[in-house]
């Protein structure tokens, strides 16, 4: 008898590190998870990721809180998930800078190392707008415009070496066009300063969907592979003549080291989330389509990037400023 019970106390206390374990590591989550969103909110990339964590949070049964940390060309996710811990609690949109910028300046991570992707979910319907009042009713009108006065016209993107940036100057380089950049830090900025005259013409995201709709915008051309059906008029640059098309597609990245099961769980909580009407109604209001990957798919997308954004900066001297 003596025996039986000195047998079941040795097999309860062979138990008692797993029991704890199991209490110091309850199933995730259980407790909020921390989203950051690199851009200021009320931007079209903040609008999109609040509606997707909203609907991603029932499916995982914890609340998705979103912190807004815009500036450094959107990096400043990819920042903090160098530091955080791999616990799933802490998750960032990773937009296309946090490729291109450590080609530009020294960055506090690297792209392929610090990070767990986890899915890629949508891409921007990026364009050329100016104040419906302006002169310019084509793009070639801007151009012919801005070649005959150097240096006069202003145009606004969301930074130094952001995408808009980016193919701004490219356009301005294939035509020989001088003109100023004005950089801010998110889509509101950029509309603000369009609407109040301070700029020329404004290079971002559909951020601008509902004053072109309005009638307060003109979009002179979208920078997609086909015509959007949204504004079935707008000529790409492609057709326009130039060898580009930019989509920039984002998605969504933890820290290295995230435990298989904590992705996994995130990326189905994320794709079931996606491709749900009510998140499907928030795309087609900001006029973005849908561009799934999986992780696998956008951690290739990661690699492939970097060495295009290398390319990119060396060609158009990004990392000069230009």
């Amino acid at each position: 008898m003596n025996s039986r019970i000195r047998i079941r106390g040795i097999a309860a206390a062979a138990l008692l590190p797993f029991v704890g374990r199991a209490i110091a590591n309850p199933e995730y989550p259980s407790r909020p998870i921390t989203m950051i969103v690199p851009f200021p909110a009320g931007g079209q990339t903040d609008i999109e990721v609040r509606s997707l964590c909203h609907i991603a949070s029932g499916y995982l049964g914890q609340p998705i809180v979103i912190q807004n940390k815009p500036g450094a060309v959107g990096t400043l996710g990819a920042v903090a998930l160098a530091a955080a811990a791999p616990d799933g609690y802490l998750l960032s949109s990773i937009p296309v800078g946090v490729f291109r910028q450590p080609h530009i300046a020294r960055v506090p991570y690297d792209p392929l190392k610090d990070m767990t992707y986890l899915i890629g979910t949508s891409g921007y319907t990026l364009g050329t707008v100016v104040r419906a009042d302006s002169p310019w009713k084509t793009l070639k009108d801007l151009l012919d415009h801005a070649k005959a006065n150097p240096g006069k016209l202003r145009y606004a993107t969301l930074g130094t070496g952001s995408t808009q940036h980016n193919v701004t100057e490219r356009i301005a380089r294939q035509h020989g066009i001088d003109w100023t950049h004005v950089p801010f830090k998110g889509t509101a900025e950029n509309n603000a300063a369009l609407l109040g005259g301070h700029v020329d013409f404004n290079s971002d995201g559909s951020g601008w969907a509902s004053l072109v709709d309005g009638g307060k915008f003109r979009l002179l051309a979208i920078w997609s592979a086909q015509r959007s059906s949204r504004w079935p008029n707008v000529p790409t640059l492609k057709e326009l003549g130039f060898n580009i098309v930019e989509q920039s597609p984002y998605g969504i990245a933890g820290p290295k080291g995230l435990p298989a099961p904590i992705a996994e769980k995130l990326h189905e909580a994320f794709k079931k989330a996606l491709f749900t009407p009510e998140h499907q109604k928030t795309m087609e209001q900001l006029g973005q389509p849908t561009v799934y990957m999986t992780a696998a798919q956008f951690s290739q997308y990661a690699a492939e990037q970097l060495v295009v954004q290398k390319e990119v900066v060396e060609r158009f001297k990004l990392n000069t400023g230009g």
